[in-house]
């Protein structure tokens, strides 16, 4: 068939699909894979930070606990022994 409808279509639909429309699908597609890929990135750098910030107050927390201990456990030795010496 020569001219008609088929051809058209073969060479308006098809080769403008074919070319422009998937070209410019799989750009779109790039496209929200990079931008996916980078918030992705940021989700996994905050999270590395919510780390980070969990490690330092976990250290200084536990630091002050066994500091508060120490000093407890220095007080009631002090006691014993104040009650030791006197009794």
């Amino acid at each position: 068939m020569d001219g008609g409808w088929l051809d058209g279509m073969d060479d308006g639909w098809m080769d403008g699909w074919m070319t422009d429309g998937c070209d410019g699908m799989m750009e779109w597609i790039d496209g929200w894979m990079d931008g996916w890929l980078d918030g992705l990135d940021g989700w996994m750098d905050g999270l590395d930070g919510w780390m980070d910030g969990m490690d330092g107050w976990m250290d200084g927390w536990m630091d002050g606990w066994m500091d508060w201990m120490d000093g407890w456990l220095a007080g009631m030795d002090g006691w014993i022994d104040g009650v030791m010496d006197d009794g």
